[in-house]
């Protein structure tokens, strides 16, 4: 009896056990294992952290070949001091793993359509999506050009074995949190990983189009009232360079087109998910701003340089803060996980930052196929053979997805693989596909290192993708800013229909050489920005288009040019301009068109409060409610019938606004099921009625702007316990403040160029990735009430500061 007794316990352990350390089933998700999470010498209780933050030991890093010192401050950014550029990029590595490991990990993930093997099913169609768009074959084409440079593939490499020193130092009990909770491990990084990083930026800033909502309007309303819906230039707009008479003289020229290069493969075997397009009324989504000041308009007199990137907030945020300092340079700024050297900064003698160009770089190809299985394609008469690309989507829990992607000489064909699909038989053209100049993995470390405005041009020769607008600011005196990219010659409105993809003649030809790019350096009127608006007037000669912003540019443009006697203040005022220009465009012309006499006693307050405010949304301010559902309401009231077509073009809001004003009686504002004709006024009336209705049925928004925003700072796996849905922000998209729901400035950064450059900075985040530190989200409060930190930029390991938390080295390790 005893034995049974001890068999039987033995057997209910040894199942407890096994439960206990098998993933189990929650729906249709799937927990980690319940005992290895909870273990207390191994699970999620090892990732807490003591209460100072540090607590790093000194590691021993293969192929280091001297001492590398890491000062770190007390808002945990680390300051490398390495005696050479390569040991401080192989430092950067290790740093960047120690902090951000799993944030790295899943970005190259989402890129190479592999969310899958950790996440199952669920992001298939997102897996599939970045396989079909040529994600890894954009990054693998990088890699080939940059493995061109010695230079790059040795600082590439170096960075990677940084981040595997650390990875391999890790037990399973060390993972970071996330790795724990999904129930896998970090796998090791490589040059190659970093060009997907580089990708997923390129995806997220320069992958929009309209090509077939455009197309499916041309057909639905010809070519005149195409153009007068569709204009591609606000007569508002300030552009970023203006006609100085710097291109009077150009005829349009192009540098070499170059060809895609495939790599043949072969698969038949294919499955079909449901597409996921997406689709926005009003273009304008991810921007920035920057501009630098000339010392002609600042107290001091040396120049002021400031730029705040907008990008999708989240934490672990985008960007890690940290100083390299070699003999050859001594750089600070913001980097992007996997990439090497600094994003955007300063040294000791320049100031740099970035804005997204915005240009439409993707185009779409119409395919005649020249057989029933779509294996060949006909261009100017003569059949082409596809390219076949094998994609296997391991997924977790489940058999893989095998997947064919076939590759023409425009590009992938997408979505041949859903027959209802309106883009089934077009091959995608995008930039990114094409080989980059071979330098273009240190475009950053050279401009890291610069020290006028030479070595600035001399950096950017090299950088193509996505585009940037580069403000640039000396302590010398410079300012300047540089349209910087890679940009095909099109003809006029070629690009923006999908184009006919059996005529080589509808092929880019070429590309705008590189000194016709857009580039201005100390303009007499004393300062350069960008706010991702019109590159140009529409006199320069080469033909683009793209989704350009209206707004912000225009409010910032207006501020730089009456400043006088600037200070890093005033710049930072401008920062946190809450004034939407679109509020003040809008707001009048729909109040004149209001008839108050039809308005109950509610509805007259509500338009009295709308008459009073100032057009600025600050969080604690309760009209920009009232104005952003009255006017959201307008917009779809005018345009309601397109907008319930599929992939139909909506008018962008500042004609919408023009039309108000100066068409009153637009066919376009008229109901087509009534039996009368409505106006503006009759759309602006009934538009007001139904922002009275939302807030009747829906009190809880009758609230301030920063409540009714609804702000919130997820977690990059949308986790709640790790996020933050407790922060209260005003600002708007169409502000300098460029404030959304989940969208936002990512890095605000100010520099002062004078004797010693000092900058100032914020990020809604913390430089630890992981949940369980104090620094994970210690800057969101001040990031929150418009305040910036004093950037610590030390000259030495040896320097002297109550600021500094603690020290870190670094040493070869023995061979």
């Amino acid at each position: 009896m005893r034995v049974f007794r001890f068999v039987l316990s033995l057997l209910v352990t040894t199942l407890l056990c096994w439960q206990l350390m098998v993933p189990q089933a929650a729906g249709d998700k799937k927990l980690p294992p319940i005992g290895s999470f909870f273990n207390p010498f191994s699970g999620f209780w090892k990732n807490a952290e003591p209460a100072s933050g540090f607590y790093y030991g000194n590691p021993e890093i293969p192929g280091l070949r001297g001492r590398v010192q890491v000062v770190y401050d007390d808002l945990l950014v680390p300051h490398i001091f390495a005696e050479s550029m390569e040991d401080a990029v192989r430092v950067q590595g290790y740093v960047t793993a120690q902090h951000r490991l799993w944030q790295m990990d899943i970005a190259t993930r989402k890129a190479s359509g592999r969310l899958s093997e950790v996440l199952g099913e669920r992001t298939v169609a997102i897996d599939r999506l970045s396989r079909r768009r040529g994600m890894v074959f954009a990054a693998e084409n990088d890699l080939k050009a940059w493995n061109r440079s010695p230079e790059s593939s040795r600082m590439l490499e170096a960075y990677s074995a940084g981040v595997n020193a650390y990875i391999k130092n890790l037990s399973p009990a060390d993972y970071p949190i996330e790795f724990k909770l999904l129930d896998y491990a970090p796998e090791p990084w490589s040059p190659l990983k970093t060009a997907l990083v580089v990708e997923a930026m390129a995806e997220n800033l320069c992958s929009r189009d309209d090509d077939l909502a455009s197309t499916n309007a041309l057909a639905l309303f010809g070519k005149d009232t195409f153009d007068y819906l569709y204009p591609e230039w606000n007569p508002k707009q300030q552009p970023i360079i203006p006609d100085t008479g710097q291109w009077k003289n150009w005829q349009p020229a192009a540098a070499g087109a170059g060809q895609l290069s495939l790599n043949q493969s072969k698969n038949t075997d294919n499955q079909s998910i449901k597409p996921t397009p997406a689709f926005e009324t009003d273009p304008y989504v991810e921007g920035s701003n920057n501009w630098a000041v000339a010392g002609s308009r600042t107290r001091s007199g040396h120049p002021l340089l400031a730029n705040d990137p907008h990008l999708t907030l989240s934490l672990p945020s985008i960007w890690f803060q940290l100083q390299i300092h070699t003999p050859a340079q001594n750089c600070y700024g913001v980097s992007l996980q996997g990439v090497p050297g600094i994003i955007i900064g300063f040294n000791e003698n320049i100031a740099w930052g970035v804005t997204n160009v915005s240009h439409d770089v993707s185009d779409w190809y119409r395919l005649q196929w020249a057989d029933p299985g779509h294996n060949r394609y006909m261009v100017d008469g003569v059949a082409q053979d596809v390219v076949e690309k094998i994609e296997i989507i391991d997924i977790k829990g489940k058999e893989p997805l095998r997947d064919t992607v076939r590759y023409t000489v425009w590009g992938p064909v997408v979505y041949d693989f859903n027959p209802d699909h309106p883009l089934r038989d077009c091959a995608l053209r995008w930039i990114t596909h094409d080989e980059p100049e071979p330098g273009g993995s240190i475009v950053f470390m050279a401009l890291n290192a610069g020290k006028n405005y030479d070595d600035y041009r001399k950096a950017l020769a090299a950088y193509d993708c996505p585009a940037q607008n580069f403000v640039f600011a000396t302590r010398s005196g410079d300012v300047a800013i540089t349209v910087q990219g890679r940009y095909p010659v099109r003809a006029p409105q070629q690009g923006r229909f999908i184009l006919d993809g059996s005529r080589q003649s509808d092929a880019w030809q070429g590309f705008v050489p590189a000194e016709r790019v857009p580039a201005m350096k100390n303009l007499s009127r004393g300062f350069v920005f960008s706010a991702n608006q019109n590159s140009t007037p529409p006199s320069y000669p080469y033909y683009y288009l793209g989704g350009f912003e209206d707004y912000r540019s225009r409010e910032i443009f207006d501020r730089l040019d009456v400043l006088k006697n600037a200070t890093v203040d005033s710049m930072k005022a401008i920062q946190l301009d809450n004034f939407s220009r679109r509020a003040a465009d809008a707001l009048p012309v729909m109040l004149a068109l209001l008839d108050r006499s039809r308005l109950d006693a509610e509805g007259k307050k509500m338009a009295d409060e709308l008459a009073a405010w100032n057009f600025r949304y600050d969080a604690d301010f309760t009209a920009p409610p009232l104005f952003d559902v009255w006017f959201d309401s307008c917009y779809d009231k005018t345009w309601d019938e397109m907008d319930r077509m599929e992939s139909m073009l909506i008018p962008e809001s500042w004609r919408t606004i023009e039309l108000l004003e100066k068409d009153t009686a637009s066919i376009f504002f008229d109901h087509p099921a009534t039996t009368w004709r409505e106006s503006a006024r009759d759309i602006v009336n009934e538009s007001f009625g139904l922002m009275q209705a939302y807030f009747r049925q829906n009190p809880q928004k009758r609230s301030s702007w920063g409540k009714f925003m609804g702000f919130t700072l997820k977690h990059l796996a949308l986790i709640d316990a790790f996020s933050r849905m407790d922060v209260v922000v005003g600002g708007h998209r169409t502000a300098p403040n460029a404030m959304q729901k989940t969208h936002g400035p990512s890095w605000r950064m100010i520099v002062d160029l004078g004797d010693r450059v000092r900058g100032y900075g914020v990020f809604p985040g913390g430089q630890s990735g992981n949940p369980g530190s104090k620094f994970y989200d210690n800057m969101v409060d001040t990031w929150a009430k418009g305040a910036y930190y004093d950037l610590l930029f030390l000259g030495s390991a040896e320097e002297v500061s109550t600021r500094i938390l603690g020290k870190q080295t670094f040493s070869p390790s023995p061979q």
